[in-house]
């Protein structure tokens, strides 16, 4: 994704990873072959690997100028971290902090990351392993965290669950909390540049999207509400990845009409590049059409 504009706002991408990613019958438990082979016209190589099969995935971070502080949405799978059950993003070495360089922003120059929710592969670059510990990658950042989100997974760590979801809370989240530097918020949260949260749940118990405002014009960080550009045809899969079936179904049909209802500009997380772009109607249901 090129740098875009939101009124006065420029938001850049830094991603970790893009390419073939999972299997969709694996992935979408509700689905269809015959939904790709209806709409290969708008899918196509880019969103469905033709050798393969696979959904094409990007993990990414957006980095957003205010004009008065920079603030990184999310922030992928992150250095060095220990996730064996996920072989193909286990121990990575990616280039995010190169890569952030590039955009004209060091670490010490980041003032807040937001989180949407805090599953591995949004946390990770929360942390970076310096002399075998795991210290907050941004030393001058606040990290924001939704209080319900956060309440669910020291929960889960409590209970000592072994998944890749606990092991990121225990590398990539508590270092934040211990450093003081994590703000706990509601979910309707917002910072006075413009950018506010609101309560998506479904995916995590305390997943919440990011709206931007900046003049006149409107955006929103839609995290793990939407996976894939199929969820805009087909709204009322879930995901495997979903906590509750059932709430991230709700949650996603009603904000799929509410952004398409508004022509809101949507920047999902895992949405190859160019990544931004509208909800549109189609008949009946809904397509994807990237910002090019």
């Amino acid at each position: 994704m090129q740098p875009t504009r939101i009124g006065n706002f420029t938001v850049g991408r830094i991603a970790d990873f893009e390419g073939p990613a999972f299997d969709p019958a694996e992935f979408f438990p509700d689905f269809d072959p015959e939904i790709v082979r209806a709409n290969a016209d708008i899918l196509g190589p880019r969103l469905i690997d033709p050798a393969t099969g696979q959904l094409v995935f990007s993990f990414h971070s957006f980095l957003v100028d205010t004009g008065r502080h920079r603030i990184l949405i999310d922030s992928c799978i992150g250095n060095d971290k220990e996730r064996p059950s996920r072989p193909q993003w286990h121990r990575m070495r990616p280039s995010y902090i190169d890569d952030l360089a590039r955009l004209g922003v060091g670490v010490e120059q980041v003032d807040y990351v937001m989180c949407t929710h805090l599953h591995w592969d949004h946390v990770g670059w929360n942390t970076r392993l310096v002399d075998g510990r795991w210290v907050p990658t941004f030393p001058n950042a606040r990290y924001i965290m939704a209080r319900g989100e956060f309440a669910h997974w020291q929960e889960v760590h409590r209970r000592g669950d072994a998944t890749p979801h606990a092991a990121a809370f225990a590398d990539s989240v508590l270092p934040v909390v211990a450093s003081g530097q994590s703000l706990l918020v509601d979910d309707d949260f917002a910072l006075e540049d413009g950018l506010w949260f609101e309560g998506a749940p479904g995916h995590t118990p305390g997943n919440v999207v990011i709206h931007a405002h900046s003049g006149g014009e409107r955006a929103v960080f839609v995290g793990d509400v939407l996976h894939h550009p199929l969820q805009c045809i087909k709204p009322e899969w879930s995901t495997r990845a979903c906590s509750d079936a059932a709430l991230s179904r709700q949650t996603r049909m009603r904000l799929v009409e509410e952004y398409a209802e508004r022509s809101t500009l949507v920047l999902p997380a895992h949405f190859p590049a160019p990544t931004a772009g509208w909800i549109r109607r189609h008949g009946d249901a809904y397509r994807f059409a990237f910002r090019e």
